[in-house]
């Protein structure tokens, strides 16, 4: 099931969305929004994995003795 989802943004920036929709080839304006979101989504996940890295790194990681220390 599909959300109807309205945001209002000044004219430049329409302008901006429509240029980039054109120039990359999205089929919509909401496909280009969710591609947005998508990307903001996997950034999330990549920099968790970072600070996580971060720590292991710094001697702070958690050695599992099997997948249950998962939890």
């Amino acid at each position: 099931m599909r959300n109807i989802v309205n945001i209002s943004l000044p004219e430049k920036m329409v302008k901006m969305v429509k240029k980039e929709i054109k120039e990359k080839g999205y089929s919509s304006v909401s496909e280009f929004f969710r591609y947005l979101i998508r990307e903001w989504n996997d950034n999330k996940l990549v920099d968790e994995l970072k600070k996580d890295r971060l720590k292991f790194e710094a001697g702070k990681g958690k050695t599992l003795k099997s997948l249950k220390d998962l939890r």
